[in-house]
């Protein structure tokens, strides 16, 4: 083993040295409740059933690979995003004109739409993490959620026709209000029992991108300003959570069957974000040449840095010897026991789920978990 990683020791707190973001392929289970459901074949509470039912297994095997924290896999949603901000109060599911090219493949063209002023109100995902918790047992419950970031870029970024509505006649009260609703997030989930949650946001990956910082710009939108204005609300949303809670933040390229959106290094967002985004740690996307070098990551203070160097989207396994050596390289940038190892992304981020099957994604998995072991011992 090289001199780096020497002195790299085990961790007992999340984010784990193997960790994962948190989606897994919806097993045909899940897959056929959900066609029947929709076709009124069964109820919602024969759809829960069998959810309750898939969730538990995935819960065993996350807890057979080695993984030390645990999600739900996202098993209850169809999108990662949209189906926590449609439960928000003042927001509900919209159908689009046109969904969004990934490479060359449409989504479904659904987004959300803002119809009164956003709250926590009585969240259905509360429930759905108490039931992760009681599965996880021993093991560390994980919730996952969209950003405030992500809430506001959604909004009002990526639909070019936005209006502030009358209930909001300043953008300011707009941010008071997605900021008031995360800070009572938090406070349920932690309430709940949760103490792992993680932001997941691709606000960031397009702000990483030359030609989406340019479209923004003739928008008269200062990518660079927006930076800033989305460090200080996840900060508003964050900053009075329990000292026992750790929130991490998963910025993501886009992840929809096994195709991306957005590429570019960190280079234009680490001095702002690294440097100041108060969360616990980074999931960053290192899978390919498309998220640069490590340099930026000179940007990081003292938060912990899961480097996603195993790819979702894929089912071919990385070779051991490549991904020790890219961790090696990092090392030299942050102490190595600021360093972690997941894949870069979720298998399934939307139901229709990445490209590869559910026994190469489970190897994936224990591939993080073998190697982490090896590094961090």
């Amino acid at each position: 083993m090289t001199n780096s990683f020497d002195q790299a020791t085990a961790r007992t707190l999340p984010p784990f040295r193997a960790d994962h973001v948190g989606s897994i392929l919806r097993p045909a289970s899940v897959k056929q409740a959900r066609s029947q459901f929709q076709e009124g074949k069964i109820t919602a509470a024969e759809l829960k059933k069998a959810e309750d039912k898939a969730i538990a297994d995935i819960v065993e095997k996350q807890k057979a690979c080695g993984l030390k924290a645990v999600t739900d896999g996202e098993l209850r949603r169809s999108w990662w995003h949209l189906d926590f901000m449609a439960d928000l109060d003042g927001l509900q599911k919209k159908v689009t004109d046109k969904g969004f090219i990934f490479q060359g493949v449409h989504t479904r063209a659904e987004s959300v739409e803002l119809v009164g002023e956003i709250g926590f109100g009585t969240h259905p995902m509360l429930e759905h993490f108490a039931f992760l918790k009681k599965c996880a047992g021993d093991h560390t419950a994980k919730m996952t959620i969209p950003s405030p970031a992500m809430l506001h870029f959604v909004l009002a970024v990526r639909n070019e026709q936005f209006a502030r509505p009358d209930f909001y006649p300043t953008e300011e009260g707009f941010l008071v209000d997605i900021a008031q609703a995360y800070r009572d997030a938090l406070a349920a989930f932690y309430n709940a029992g949760c103490r792992y949650l993680q932001l997941d946001d691709t606000s960031w990956g397009a702000l990483c991108n030359a030609d989406q910082r340019e479209a923004m710009s003739k928008r008269g939108i200062d990518p660079d300003e927006l930076a800033k204005k989305y460090v200080r609300l996840v900060n508003a949303a964050i900053d009075d959570r329990p000292d026992d809670m750790i929130v991490t933040m998963h910025i993501c390229r886009g992840n929809y069957r096994s195709t991306w959106f957005t590429s570019g290094g960190y280079d234009l967002v680490a001095p702002e974000l690294f440097a100041n985004a108060k969360l616990n740690g980074f999931f960053l996307e290192y899978d390919s040449d498309r998220a640069g070098d490590f340099t930026p990551l000179k940007h990081i203070k003292d938060q912990q840095v899961v480097l996603g160097l195993i790819s979702s989207k894929s089912g071919e396994l990385e070779k051991r010897e490549e991904v020790l050596a890219r961790l090696e390289e990092a090392a030299q940038i942050v102490p190595i026991n600021q360093l972690c190892l997941s894949p870069q992304c979720g298998f399934s981020s939307t139901e229709e789920g990445n490209t590869l099957t559910e026994e190469q994604q489970w190897a994936k998995l224990r591939f993080v978990v073998d190697t982490a072991a090896e590094v961090w011992k």
